[in-house]
C-alpha cells in the first residue's frame, strides 16, 4: 500500500501542472480534461463525465457485492491574484489554486493508481472530482444530476489541508466539522442628488454606517458552541466615484455563519430585521438575495470510526485539532445521503493560510493522504 518514488514524482508534476492553469467555479473544462488524461492509464471500470457541470466520477468495481464508498476532491480555484513565486505559479492573472484543490486532485489521482493495481474485492470505490466547491453550488448540482443516481454512495470521505496544524498532523472528530454559511447581497436604494444639495436626495450613507456594526454585532458565542454565530462584512460600494453626486444607492455584502444549519434561520431573520428597520428609518428601499449557500458539514460517527481505524492501522497519530472549523465546505451536502466524514491534514504551523495570495499546497502531503484513503477503501471493500 505504498506509492513508488516514480508515482510520487508524477503526482507532484500533475499537481504543479494544475496549479499553473487554475479555473474558477463552473469553468473547470480544461481542468476536467487534464484529470481525464491523468486517469486514463489507470483504467477505471466506469468514467462518468459532465457530472453537475464539469465533474468526473471514476468507478473501481469489486467482484462481490458490497458498499459504495465515495472519495471526493475539488476541481476549482479562486479569483485571487497569486503573489507567491514558485516556478509553477498561476499563468492566469487573477486566478489561483490558493486553497489546495490542486493537491486534493493529485491525492485522488494517486488513489486511482493504487486501485488500478489492486481493485476492490467487493462493492465500489468512486473517486469524485467535484466542480464549483468554492461557491457552494457544486455538490448540490452533482447530487441533482441524474448521472449521479446510480452512484448513490453509502459512505463519503474527504480531506482538507489545514495551515496552522503541524505538517502531516491529523485533525478528526465526530460532529460538526465545517460551519453553515451564506452570502447576503444587499442593495439599498434612495435617490441621488447634486453634491451641493444633498438634502434634495435620499442617501444610504447613514443606513450603511449603522448597519455594518449592527450586523457584525449579531455574532455571538465561541466556535464549537451550538449558539455560535458570526457575521463578516466583506464588501461595500456606495454611489458613483464622483465628487459632484450625493449617493442614491449602496451595495453591501456580508457572510452569515453558524455552527449548524439549525442556527442559520434565526441569524437570517435577525439580519433582515436590522435591514428593514434601517431602510425604513432612512427612507430607502431594500432588496436582498442569498448566494454561496453552504450547509454545515458533520462527521457521522460510523464514518469517523472508519477513518480512525485506518489511521490507527497506519500508526498515524491523530487528535481533534482544528475541529470544528469556521470555514464552510460544500462536502456537507453529501452527508445528507451518505455516512460522511472529513479529516484535516496539517500543512504546517507557519504555512500561508488558505486563500492567502502566497498559499501553495505542500507536495509532501500527497503520499500520506493517498495511504489514508487507500486504507479506508481496503478496510471497507477489501
Amino acid at each position: 500500500m505504498t506509492l513508488t518514488n516514480s508515482d510520487i514524482a508524477e503526482l507532484i508534476t500533475l499537481r504543479r501542472d494544475l496549479h499553473r492553469t487554475p479555473e474558477l467555479s463552473g469553468e473547470e473544462a480544461a481542468t476536467a480534461k487534464r484529470i481525464l488524461f491523468a486517469l486514463s492509464p489507470f483504467r477505471p471500470d466506469e468514467l462518468i463525465t459532465g457530472l453537475g457541470g464539469h465533474g468526473i466520477a471514476a468507478v473501481y468495481q469489486g467482484v462481490e457485492p458490497g458498499p459504495t464508498v465515495l472519495f471526493r476532491c475539488e476541481l476549482d480555484a479562486l479569483p485571487i491574484h497569486e503573489t507567491g513565486q514558485p516556478e509553477y505559479r498561476s499563468e492566469t492573472d487573477g486566478k489561483g489554486h490558493l486553497c489546495g484543490h490542486d493537491g486534493h486532485m493529485a491525492i485522488l489521482t494517486g488513489l486511482a493508481r493504487r486501485l488500478s493495481r489492486q481493485r476492490p474485492a467487493k462493492g465500489r470505490a468512486v473517486l469524485l472530482y467535484q466542480p464549483a466547491e468554492e461557491t457552494g453550488a457544486g455538490a448540490a448540482e452533482v447530487i441533482a444530476d441524474p448521472k449521479f443516481d446510480p452512484v448513490s454512495p453509502d459512505y463519503a470521505f474527504s480531506l482538507h489541508n489545514m495551515p496552522g496544524l503541524p505538517l502531516g498532523a491529523i485533525g478528526l472528530a465526530e460532529g460538526p466539522v465545517n460551519c453553515a454559511s451564506r452570502g447576503l447581497h444587499l442593495t439599498l436604494t434612495g435617490k441621488s442628488a447634486h453634491a451641493s444639495n444633498p438634502e434634495s436626495g435620499t442617501s444610504p450613507m447613514a443606513a450603511v454606517a449603522s448597519l455594518m456594526p449592527a450586523l457584525t454585532a449579531l455574532g455571538q458565542g465561541r466556535l464549537g458552541q451550538p449558539a455560535f454565530k458570526l457575521v463578516t462584512v466583506t464588501h461595500l460600494r456606495m454611489g458613483e466615484p464622483a465628487f459632484g453626486i450625493a449617493p442614491g444607492e449602496a451595495t453591501l455584502y456580508a457572510t452569515l455563519r453558524t455552527l449548524t444549519d439549525d442556527g442559520m434561520d434565526d441569524l437570517v431573520n435577525d439580519a433582515l430585521t436590522l435591514i428593514t428597520h434601517a431602510a425604513d428609518q432612512h427612507g430607502l428601499t431594500a432588496a436582498h438575495t442569498f448566494e454561496d449557500i453552504f450547509l454545515h458539514s458533520e462527521n457521522h460517527p460510523e464514518a469517523t470510526a472508519h477513518l480512525r481505524r485506518a489511521l490507527d492501522t497506519l500508526q498515524i497519530p491523530h487528535d481533534t485539532a482544528g475541529q470544528p472549523w469556521r470555514a464552510s465546505e460544500d462536502f456537507g451536502r453529501f452527508g445528507h445521503t451518505a455516512k460522511s466524514a472529513m479529516f484535516l491534514l496539517g500543512a504546517g504551523e507557519t504555512h500561508a493560510a488558505l486563500h492567502n495570495p502566497d498559499y501553495d499546497f505542500p507536495d509532501d502531503l500527497i503520499a500520506p493522504a493517498v495511504r489514508i484513503f487507500e486504507q479506508v477503501a481496503r478496510d471497507l471493500l477489501g
